[in-house]
């Protein structure tokens, strides 16, 4: 017992490093992409069967496909989420090859061992260890991809989109789904009133996130056309701020950052623990935490797409417009 609650503190203590705001220059490091490798094997080892979170998540990027009308024959999907995105697929968007894609090797393991035991879907499986900073794949590839809760973990955001770009066909469709910014506010919240009152101040502990206004440029400086951009929020209870922590670690969500020398104290951490349920707490006892994913869709460029008139070639002026539906706007 006493070693699950250190354990736990120890993940609370890197947590609170983890939400932030806006995102990073491309030419700064912000993430330890060794660390987080090392984090995604211990995840594949901790991660439960069918995690709802996760579920979810996977399932509502993968209704995005019920959509379109066009099938995707190759498709290549990466992420924090593989396992939930083979299992949930079902069929959707006519898939026929598959290229499941992660840096780490078990979680590769993990998703290999669970597709033997689900019914067969006639889809051919390949798997690969890659990192989407160095996307693996050659240009014009691949007809779709899908990220699943994986790319808010790299330290080059726009510079991995363009990649994804490149990897799919003319009229090839990108998905993605990421922690936006109000993840984990709760915590966030407490962790900070804990730092003023064992330490006197705030240290520079919060990792960037991307927020909403963010990711309709994100698309549009990749390249992408016909961006769409989507947001929604999850709230998950736990019986204790250290379940949440199991929660994180077992996703592989805990802090990953560059700059880690200085961690939170113990009696910060068993503070943050403290605030989080007085401040958050249920009558139940149990305690909310926030998750915000962003949902992200984007076309590679054909000249099928629908295309925006050039200025000026419009033949209804706006003045006649609200002649026809009443001088107050109204219609």
């Amino acid at each position: 017992m006493r070693r699950s609650i250190a354990r736990c503190l120890r993940g609370l203590r890197s947590y609170c490093t983890d939400a932030g705001d806006g995102f990073q220059s491309s030419k700064l490091k912000i993430f330890d992409r060794h660390l987080k490798r090392k984090q995604r094997d211990r995840a594949a080892w901790l991660m439960k069967p069918k995690d709802s979170l996760v579920d979810t998540v996977a399932e509502n990027l993968l209704d995005r496909l019920e959509d379109c009308k066009k099938t995707f024959p190759t498709a290549l999907c990466m992420g924090g989420s593989l396992e939930a995105i083979r299992r949930l697929l079902c069929g959707r968007g006519g898939i026929e090859k598959l290229l499941m894609m992660d840096t780490s090797w078990d979680m590769v393991k993990l998703c290999k061992d669970a597709e033997q035991q689900m019914p067969t879907d006639n889809i051919e499986t390949s798997y690969v260890i890659g990192d989407e900073e160095y996307l693996p794949v050659k240009e014009n590839s691949v007809d779709l991809v899908i990220s699943c809760l994986g790319l808010h973990w790299t330290n080059d955001l726009p510079g991995a989109m363009i990649q994804n770009r490149l990897a799919l066909k003319p009229d090839g469709l990108f998905l993605a789904a990421i922690l936006g910014g109000e993840t984990l506010r709760e915590l966030r919240i407490a962790c900070t009133i804990a730092q003023m009152e064992r330490e006197g101040g705030i240290s520079p502990r919060l990792s960037p996130l991307a927020q909403v206004r963010d990711a309709g440029n994100l698309l549009t400086r990749a390249g992408f056309t016909l961006p769409g951009v989507d947001v929604d929020e999850y709230t998950v209870r736990y019986s204790s701020a250290l379940e949440l922590i199991e929660h994180l670690r077992a996703m592989g969500e805990t802090s990953a950052l560059l700059q880690r020398s200085k961690v939170l104290k113990k009696d910060t951490a068993l503070a943050t623990a403290a605030i989080y349920e007085s401040m958050f707490a249920a009558e139940d006892g149990t305690i909310p935490a926030t998750f915000q994913i962003i949902y992200m869709t984007g076309w590679r460029e054909h000249q099928s797409q629908q295309k925006p008139k050039k200025r000026g070639s419009a033949t209804v002026s706006f003045q006649d417009l609200q002649k026809q539906f009443g001088s107050d706007g109204s219609c």
